[in-house]
């Protein structure tokens, strides 16, 4: 039974993918849980998954297009099994869609040559499939010299085409390996996990190095040229909610500055005792940020519509910028956690979000977010708060000055945060109040043990 491969919405904010690559070629054999494809999503690039076995039969997207949510882009089916019905239903959905989508998707492989004018898109699909990618399939892409071609033999490669198991692109891709510079010892010279492993096992041949070339010294920067990209499904994800938060949601804002030192002396202790692992700031303004949450429940709330939820435990947001964009990582039940756990999953979580393999429950569901623009030497900045949540803290970096001690002016580490207020949960007094308790606790640490 054929299997359909879809743009699947893999957050509840994904109205569309980007195709980032293909993971099989057409005529490939897929298992049922075989990665095929990898796509950019609006928070994380993530792999998608064969959810039937048989082979490759169709590729209905290329890659670097941007597809909607629940859009066939691809087949997989018995080698002989007809996919007539499926390829219709790709044509219907391009024609749908209209104009540059319906002539990108007009062909079974998106590559329909002026010779099919004369054809619709069902027939020129049947042809396609039944010819089982050989030459007809070639003549539907508009490819004179593949048109002219003897059928395919088993095995055989295609011009400009590397033929690879599943398993041998992963562990390539993995390993940093040039699949085009290998011998495949499989059927028709396909590349299979032994000849990863071969080539793993023998050591890299040294390229010879080029001179470097002597230019003159230019005598002025560089001009600036204007440019325009396709923004990434991130950032349109990111304009669409920042529409959402900072029109409708009334915030309002309370800073305050704390004396750092007794904090970081405790920082200074703990790392001295700690062999392995070592304890951020940051580390330690989410678990005071956890504390006090616990101690101000209005603060760890939700607006939904006419109601306002209070949420049982604290999941803490981490904002963290990657390329491209910003996603917020979820350390959950951050209240009860110690420092060093929370310093470790937070480690594991960034790692990860910079890397954009978060799964979906790890951004979502967060209930109070902190921002920390610190390392970047920003002294104080506001943040808008990331609906449906009430509040989000931002903190500016540590730095030290003048202050006034017990009469006498001292220097002393200090540092600013913001709390941007959602005030249709949150007024100002309890926000205050939250406040408060925070600094209290990174004034004077042993308030976090009663």
């Amino acid at each position: 039974m054929a299997t359909k491969v879809v743009m699947a919405q893999l957050s509840p904010t994904m109205e569309e993918g980007k195709l980032l690559e293909w993971k099989v070629d057409e005529g490939d054999s897929v298992e049922q849980g075989d990665i095929v494809a990898e796509i950019e999503t609006d928070k994380a690039n993530m792999d998608i998954e064969a959810l039937g076995g048989g082979v490759l039969r169709k590729k209905l997207a290329d890659a670097g297009q941007t597809i909607p949510v629940g859009r066939l882009i691809g087949v997989i089916a018995g080698p002989d099994e007809s996919i007539d019905v499926l390829m219709a239903q790709a044509a219907a959905e391009s024609g749908a869609a209209g104009g540059a989508a319906g002539a990108a998707a007009d062909g079974a492989d998106g590559r329909t040559g002026e010779a099919d004018a004369g054809k619709d898109a069902a027939t020129r699909h049947a042809a396609a499939s039944h010819a089982g990618g050989g030459a007809a399939a070639a003549a539907a892409r508009g490819d004179p010299a593949s048109a002219r071609a003897a059928p395919d033999q088993p095995g055989a490669r295609a011009p400009g085409r590397i033929r690879a198991s599943p398993v041998a692109r992963r562990m390539a891709a993995e390993s940093g390996i040039d699949l085009a510079s290998l011998a495949g010892s499989g059927p028709g010279g396909r590349i299979v996990k032994a000849d990863i492993e071969a080539a793993l096992a023998s050591p890299p041949r040294q390229p010879a190095v080029a001179p470097a070339p002597v230019t003159a010294p230019s005598r002025s920067p560089a001009r600036l040229e204007d440019r325009v990209e396709e923004a990434s499904q991130m950032r349109k994800a990111i304009a669409r909610r920042l529409v959402q938060s900072i029109g409708p949601v009334p915030h309002f804002f309370l800073t305050t500055e704390i004396d750092m030192v007794r904090a970081l002396e405790l920082r200074a202790e703990m790392n001295a005792r700690l062999a392995d692992r070592k304890i951020g700031v940051n580390d330690l303004l989410l678990k005071t940020a956890a504390e006090a949450l616990t101690r101000h429940p209005a603060i760890n709330a939700s607006w939904e519509g006419d109601s306002i939820r209070y949420h049982g435990a604290v999941h803490l947001g981490i904002a963290v910028a990657i390329e491209g964009g910003l996603i917020t990582p979820v350390l959950r039940d951050a209240d009860r956690k110690g420092l060093s756990e929370i310093s470790a999953e937070v480690r594991d979580l960034v790692a990860r979000a910079r890397a954009k393999r978060l799964a979906p429950e790890e951004y979502q569901g967060g209930t109070f977010t902190l921002s920390n623009l610190g390392m970047f030497d920003i002294e104080q900045f506001t943040a808008i708060i990331n609906p449906p949540e009430a509040a989000i803290l931002a903190v500016g970096s540590t730095v030290q000055k003048p202050v006034v001690v017990d009469g006498e002016v001292v220097a002393r580490e200090r540092m600013r945060v913001t709390m941007s207020c959602d005030h249709r949960v949150i007024d100002g007094a309890t926000g205050a109040a939250f406040i408060g308790t925070f600094k209290n606790m990174l004034e004077n640490p042993l308030e976090m043990l009663f």
